[in-house]
C-alpha cells in the first residue's frame, strides 16, 4: 500500500491550483436536522483556485500532465451545454497553451449563458451535436481533421474519468488525510464515476475504512457501480498496485433515489437541500449535481443511516455555476 500510495504522489500533475481546500463544519446544518444527527463537515472543492474550482480541476491537473507527456497541443473533449468538465478543460487550455475544441451536445444557445459562457471567455472552439450519442464520434473525427492538418490532439473522455483522472481526485484525500480530519462517511455527487473512484482509491490508499456514497446525479446503481468499478481496475493497474489496495474489494455504495426525472432536472428534495445549505451555512451548491448529494445526505439523516457518533464529510463537488444559467 505504502509503495501504491508513492507512485500517487509521484505521478506527473500539472499545479493548477496548488492551494489546498478548506474544511468547514457545518454546524446550523446539523442542528437543523436534530439532536440525532453526525457531525457534518464539508470539503470545499468549489472553492479550488482555478476555473471557478469544482472536483474537475483535481481531474484535469493529472490529465493535462498526461496530455502533455504524449507531446499533444490540442484537448478535445465532450459534454452538455453546461458542462463543468469542459469549463475546466477549456480554461486548462488557456493556462497550458493548449488549443481546446469542445464537442456539446445541444442546440447552440442564442446567448451563452454560465459554464458554455465561460467555455468561449477561456478561448475554447465549440462543436454542437443533437444528442449525447453523437459525441465520441464527433471526438474521433475532430481528432482525425486535426491529425490531417499537422496537429497533434489528445481526447478527453466525459468527465476526465479515466484512472488517470481519478487518480487526480484520489491525491485530493491524501490532502484531506493531511489535516488530521478522518470522516467515517464520505458523501458526494456521482456520475460519471471518477470522482468515486479515486475516492474510494484514496481512502484505500490512506489506510481508511470509511464508506464512500456516491449519490448518482443520472445513471442506475448497477450501472454506476459496474463504471466505478472498471475504473478502480484501470486505476490499480496504473499504479502496478493489487485490486485491493487501492479498494476493489470494498463495496461500491451508490444512491440512484435521488435521480428524480433525469440528468440536471431538479426534484423536490434537491431543491429543498439547495435552499436548506444556503439559509442555515451561506452556501451555494449546483442543481445538477451536489444540490442532489445533499439531498442524499439529508435522506440519510432523517431514515437514521447516518446518526449521532458518525463523522460524515460532504465533498463539494462546486459547480454552481450552473446556478446561474
Amino acid at each position: 500500500m505504502a509503495t501504491a500510495l508513492a507512485a500517487l504522489m509521484s505521478m506527473p500533475v500539472e499545479p493548477l491550483a496548488p492551494h489546498a481546500t478548506p474544511v468547514d463544519e457545518l454546524l446550523r446544518l446539523g442542528a437543523t436536522l436534530g439532536p440525532s444527527a453526525p457531525r457534518i463537515l464539508v470539503k470545499r472543492d468549489d472553492l479550488l483556485s482555478f476555473g471557478c474550482g469544482g472536483n474537475k480541476v483535481r481531474k484535469m491537473q493529472a490529465v493535462a500532465a498526461e496530455a502533455r507527456a504524449a507531446g499533444a497541443d490540442t484537448l478535445i473533449t465532450a459534454g452538455g451545454i453546461q458542462s463543468n468538465h469542459c469549463r475546466v478543460t477549456a480554461a486548462a487550455g488557456a493556462a497550458l497553451g493548449f488549443r481546446v475544441v469542445l464537442v456539446l451536445n445541444g442546440a447552440p444557445p442564442e446567448a451563452p449563458t454560465a459554464n458554455t459562457r465561460l467555455d468561449r471567455l477561456f478561448g475554447a472552439e465549440i462543436r454542437f451535436v443533437p444528442s449525447p450519442d453523437a459525441r465520441e464520434q464527433t471526438m474521433a473525427e475532430v481528432a482525425d481533421e486535426l491529425k490531417a492538418a499537422g496537429r497533434r490532439p489528445f481526447v478527453v473522455p466525459v468527465g476526465a474519468s479515466t484512472p488517470t483522472g481519478a487518480l487526480g481526485f484520489a491525491r485530493g484525500v491524501v490532502e484531506l488525510a493531511s489535516t488530521g480530519v478522518r470522516p467515517d462517511v464520505i458523501v458526494h455527487a456521482s456520475s460519471s464515476g471518477g470522482t468515486q473512484a479515486g475516492a474510494i482509491a484514496g481512502c484505500a490508499l490512506v489506510g481508511w475504512r470509511a464508506r464512500v456514497i456516491g449519490v448518482s446525479a443520472d445513471e442506475p446503481e448497477a450501472a454506476l457501480q459496474s463504471i466505478v468499478g472498471r475504473l478502480l481496475d484501470g486505476i490499480a493497474a496504473r499504479l502496478g498496485a493489487s485490486p485491493a489496495s487501492v479498494g476493489r474489494d470494498r463495496p461500491i455504495e451508490v444512491d440512484d433515489r435521488q435521480v428524480g426525472e433525469g440528468y440536471g432536472v431538479p426534484t423536490a428534495a434537491s431543491t429543498g437541500a439547495l435552499e436548506l445549505f444556503a439559509r442555515r451555512e451561506g452556501m451555494l451548491l449546483d442543481p445538477v449535481y451536489t444540490a442532489k448529494a445533499a439531498a442524499g445526505l439529508i435522506a440519510r439523516v432523517r431514515s437514521g443511516d447516518l446518526q449521532a457518533g458518525h463523522t460524515v464529510l460532504f465533498w463539494h463537488t462546486g459547480g454552481q455555476i450552473a446556478f446561474f444559467q
